[in-house]
């Protein structure tokens, strides 16, 4: 999230690392769960960086930067508002949006309540938890609101624009095997701090090319459910979202499901233009796996020869030239080929063609990626290196980034 330029002329930013698990094997020494350590632990991180000569940097004691974990005071609104919550769990994804704020997405708050119940009354009531929360990321002082007209699910991204007519659109992922995707379109201009606090919530049906939102009911309690009523299409396990500043299309990562296990990307072109369309076109911009399966589809150029390919793509950015940034998760499981970041064209000769840009250390996978306005630089998140199945807090598979044996792994 770039600032405004300041009188010294420095390029400023502040940049939101998700920190959505923590594993007791590999956060404490003999394994042994800490809950309230790890209730800390986990939530974001909003770090003040600056440019010096061609990279940037974390500002030690930025204004900006600040913690949001197990103990951030939390506003309730929308529908279900009105009230104050304590505490973030299970941030799973977010982005920036065109009105200025950052919203970030709880995913299923379910594992944390079972830690963190019997430590604190507050985590006994599992309705304060399962939102998308939005923030001020220029004002630390800033209350983050979670907003309940966007419903309650376990989350695993979320993505924002705005429709033609200027109101507030906001692209969802139900991330579990035959999770939907979600839209919210706010009912008024996305103008005002409460702009996500009224509007329609719709499921989204695949048929052949083509997605149709379907509304559901004002206020619903349980979106999947109504969602699952009202025709909505079960998918691959929807998880990352990306829209290209470009033009009007949103990508899709499909992490992957017992009928096809290694995942795809689906690419959806607005009807018309128009986010808030009834209807938006639905190509598939290829099915991940060893391109000698039967399973895997690639662009017509097909991959190189000898180049690595994806497996279980998960997050998913578009920059300002319409280049898909995709990164990969098998959940540590280590395999003939490491975890990758890849770059793929959305047009063109190389359209559907993802290409290995970056390979995670031993059982790490790649996490969301963020590139500076001028596509200069690109910070992607390594997600848990070392952590094999098997291994600890004292024998990680990996130093990463360190090499002596007393270091420990770094953990986004």
């Amino acid at each position: 999230m770039p600032t405004q330029q300041a009188a010294d002329g420095i390029p400023r930013a502040v940049l939101a690392v998700l920190h959505p698990t923590v594993d007791p094997a590999f956060a404490f020494p003999g394994g042994r769960d800490q809950p309230a350590a790890a209730a800390a632990m986990q939530g974001a991180s909003l770090l003040n960086l600056e440019k010096r000569g061609r990279g940037w940097v974390v500002v030690d004691g930025g204004f900006q930067s600040r913690r949001l974990g197990g103990g951030t005071l939390c506003r309730a609104g929308g529908p279900a508002g009105g009230g104050s919550v304590r505490g973030l769990l299970g941030l799973a994804g977010g982005c920036v949006t065109p009105w200025g704020t950052l919203l970030l997405a709880e995913g299923d708050p379910g594992p944390w309540l079972a830690r963190l119940g019997n430590l604190d009354p507050r985590f006994a009531n599992a309705a304060g938890f399962g939102w998308v929360v939005e923030l001020d990321p220029f004002d630390p002082q800033s209350v983050p609101v979670k907003r309940t007209a966007l419903g309650r699910f376990a989350h695993g991204d979320v993505a924002a624009t705005l429709s033609r007519d200027g109101r507030a659109v906001v692209y969802m992922t139900d991330r579990r095997v035959g999770g939907f995707l979600f839209r919210f379109v706010s009912a008024g201009p996305a103008t005002g701090e409460d702009v996500l606090d009224a509007g329609a919530l719709s499921v989204a049906r695949l048929d052949g090319d083509r997605f149709t939102w379907l509304p559901l009911p004002a206020g619903v309690p349980d979106p999947v459910a109504a969602a699952a009523q009202a025709g909505g299409s079960p998918l691959d396990t929807p998880s990352g979202l990306g829209l290209d500043p470009t033009g009007p299309r949103l990508l899709l990562a499909c992490h992957g499901s017992p009928a096809r296990p290694a995942g795809h990307v689906i690419k959806l072109t607005a009807a018309g233009g128009d986010d808030g369309a009834a209807t938006a076109g639905a190509v598939l911009l290829f099915a991940a796996g060893d391109p000698r399966s039967a399973e895997a589809r690639y662009g017509r150029a097909g991959l190189p020869p000898g180049s690595a390919w994806p497996e279980n793509p998960d997050t998913v950015t578009v920059d300002a030239r319409g280049r898909a940034w995709i990164g990969t998760d098998r959940g540590g499981r280590v395999g003939p080929q490491a975890e990758g970041l890849f770059a793929c064209d959305l047009d063109g000769p190389g359209r559907g063609v993802p290409l290995p840009i970056y390979g995670a250390p031993r059982a790490a996978s790649v996490g969301g990626a963020a590139l500076t306005p001028d596509g200069e630089v690109l910070f992607s998140a390594v997600r848990h290196p070392g952590a094999e199945p098997g291994g600890n807090f004292d024998r990680p598979a990996t130093r990463w980034p360190g090499s002596r044996p007393a270091c420990r792994p770094a953990r986004p």
